[in-house]
């Protein structure tokens, strides 16, 4: 079976449940790894009231024996504390930015609730347990995700383009260390006291602020994903995971819009030939760049893959925008649901799981077999065809 997952549960329902399907049996799944990113997800300067309330822990409903996977639909859990999606009172002035009054048109609705509870980032909660439970998976494998801040509210955290990418991509586990000492999931901590001026102003303001998130992923072999069609190559599925993330407003890969103001001399990333590594890419080939961001016609090609994800500010303002009451047509200031001033450190673990997720896909769909010891021994066969390459 191919690697996919389901979400269920409301902001203000009684759980928050993710279901992953094709993992391969015999796995021993990482709960920790799974609970600390959830924890990662609830922390962040600039975080709301609900992050108080809520502590999430993932309870596993099914799929595992004795911590291994069986190959079935592993189901993980979150119980929601603040469980009164009946008792919540009703949302008739929408507000700017959400899926209030889009929703709201769609369903016939005068009442916004009935979308907002879904449309809500708490279901982000669930993603982060699939993609958490697809990095414990990688982890077997030597594959590394991870995500750091860029920017929040246009101040770059750090003066030096790249070199928290630099930093991932030769020690991804110390990168993590030092990421999670930042309350902004920061590389360089040069201007965490800058930027948590800047999210404290917003605060003072009624205001919100976004940013941008960049994820690397280390040790991936070439050749996963397809050109084939539009739904195989990897590219587009990443763009699609991440253009899926609640906030999320635009992706790059690589250059990304860069690339559409240079020449292509300045673009392309030359080949060269290079000692085979002791990796997951151990063709005798590298590139002097990596402009491509690791991916090439939609297949990787051996190079770390490199992502940007640009969030805008959360759409609930403490100082609310003009805005309609949907139960009288009448003009209306928007409603003040608990918020956010800035999510954009916990939005980069969701990006983070959101890419594993996508690369665990792909790399099952390249090895198949249905346990740990056919992944792996499929996964050794074809880097040990690639190794000999061209012979």
């Amino acid at each position: 079976m191919a690697l996919s997952y389901t979400t269920a549960g409301e902001s203000h329902g009684k759980a928050v449940i993710a279901t992953v399907f094709g993992l391969p049996a015999g796995h021993k799944l990482d709960l920790e790894r799974i609970n600390a990113q959830l924890a990662r997800r609830q922390q962040g300067y600039g975080r709301g009231g609900r992050q108080k309330l809520e502590h999430d822990v993932a309870d596993v409903l099914s799929g595992l024996r004795s911590g291994i996977t069986l190959g079935s639909p592993l189901t993980l859990c979150i119980f929601n504390k603040d469980a009164r999606i009946d008792k919540a009172p009703p949302v008739t002035n929408v507000r700017p930015g959400h899926a209030d009054l889009a929703g709201a048109l769609k369903i016939g609705s005068h009442d916004a609730r009935d979308v907002l509870e879904r449309a809500s980032a708490r279901e982000t909660a669930a993603r982060v347990m699939a993609g958490a439970a697809c990095q414990s998976l990688l982890a077997e494998f030597g594959i590394a995700v991870t995500a750091h801040v860029l920017s929040i509210g246009g101040l770059d955290a750090s003066s030096a383009y790249g070199a928290g990418y630099t930093a991932i991509v030769k020690d991804p586990v110390a990168a993590v260390k030092h990421r999670d000492a930042s309350e902004l999931l920061t590389l360089d901590h040069a201007r965490d006291a800058e930027i948590k001026t800047l999210i404290d102003g917003a605060k003072s303001e009624g205001d919100t602020l976004g940013g941008v998130i960049e994820v690397v992923a280390t040790n991936l072999p070439p050749g996963l994903g397809s050109p084939n069609t539009l739904d195989s190559r990897l590219d587009a599925r990443l763009g699609a995971a991440l253009l899926g993330i609640q906030a999320m407003k635009a992706v790059e890969l690589g250059l990304g819009c860069e690339a559409a103001r240079r020449r292509g001399s300045a673009v392309h990333d030359p080949a060269v030939l290079r000692e085979r590594p002791n990796t997951n890419n151990p063709t005798p080939y590298g590139r002097t760049s990596n402009s491509a961001g690791g991916i090439e016609g939609g297949i990787t090609n051996g190079e770390p893959l490199v992502l940007r994800a640009h969030m805008k500010p959360i759409s609930t303002l403490m100082n609310p925008l003009p805005t309609v009451d949907v139960s009288t047509g009448k003009a209306a200031k928007a409603n003040q649901e608990r918020s956010d001033v800035c999510a954009v450190p916990a939005a980069a673990i969701v990006v983070e799981c959101a890419v594993a997720f996508e690369v665990c896909r792909a790399l099952l769909e390249k090895t198949g077999g249905d346990s740990l010891h056919e992944v792996r021994r499929n996964l050794n066969g074809y880097l040990d065809s690639i190794r000999s390459y061209p012979g």
